[in-house]
């Protein structure tokens, strides 16, 4: 059964979905859809066009789904759109789109943890994860399986790889490739991210093969270009190796050399 502390305030128009918990002081605008089984503590405001999908499970004072911070905000309807079972710590924002028709998207099973800032337009996948005080700007991309270190900052329409991770304390101005490991400031790519593909599986001959290919583009003195086409000519084709040169020759900021 869903519940709804009496302190709560709900707008009648809200679309609460079965199994809901909703605690003590929340608020949740009128155009909001939570999904079921999602659970508000005390001091939740969820406004905005925002749709939360099952399960995510949302810590005192939180902000989702409100009006951007960004300074060309001129009006219109813009979306934060959220998948299933994401925990969002306390104190974390998440704002809505800046343009008329635009969305800010996150995935599922990720876990924000207290103070994240998440901007607008920005796109989180899968299973991420974003420790304390890590704050993302506007338009940043987030790929499935990443990690943001506690108080990281990412410059705005930066991108951060598949199951990369950004160390602690980083300024993230350029793109983190995927299956790197990023620190610094600015962060530099130090070495592959041998922890998490080790965490989620990945065959060690698919992690030799990226360890040869982190050497290629960052230890032989190539350009980007070369050592793209080294990498093509004489790693095997595997899918990993195929998406790290694809986010890479699709960069617009450059890549955290």
């Amino acid at each position: 059964m869903t519940s709804i502390h009496p302190t709560a305030v709900v707008h009648p128009k809200a679309q609460i979905g079965p199994d809901c918990q909703i605690g003590p002081y929340c608020i949740v605008g009128e155009n909001v859809v939570l999904g079921p089984g999602c659970k508000l503590h005390a001091h939740v405001v969820i406004d905005g066009h925002t749709v939360l999908g099952a399960g995510n499970e949302i810590y005192p004072f939180a902000c989702i789904g409100l009006k951007t911070q960004d300074l060309k905000w001129k009006g219109g309807i813009t979306r934060t759109v959220i998948g299933d079972n994401n925990t969002f710590r306390e104190y974390v924002t998440v704002h809505s789109a800046t343009g008329d028709g635009e969305q800010t998207v996150i995935g599922s099973n990720n876990h924000i943890l207290a103070y994240c800032h998440i901007a607008h337009n920005v796109t989180l996948g899968n299973n991420i994860i974003m420790s304390n005080l890590a704050t993302l700007a506007g338009h940043v991309v987030v790929e499935d399986y990443a990690v943001i270190g506690g108080l990281a900052a990412v410059h705005q329409f930066c991108r951060i790889g598949r199951m990369a991770i950004v160390g602690g304390c980083s300024k993230v101005v350029q793109d983190v490739p995927p299956y790197m490991l990023a620190d610094g400031n600015p962060a530099v790519t130090r070495t592959v991210n041998k922890v998490g593909m080790d965490r989620h599986g990945v065959p060690e001959a698919t992690q030799a093969a990226l360890r040869q290919a982190y050497k290629i583009l960052f230890r032989q003195g190539l350009s980007i270009p070369n050592a793209l086409a080294k990498i093509e000519a004489e790693l095997p084709p595997l899918p990993e190796i195929a998406h790290l040169v694809q986010f890479i020759r699709s960069t617009q900021r450059g890549i955290s050399k």
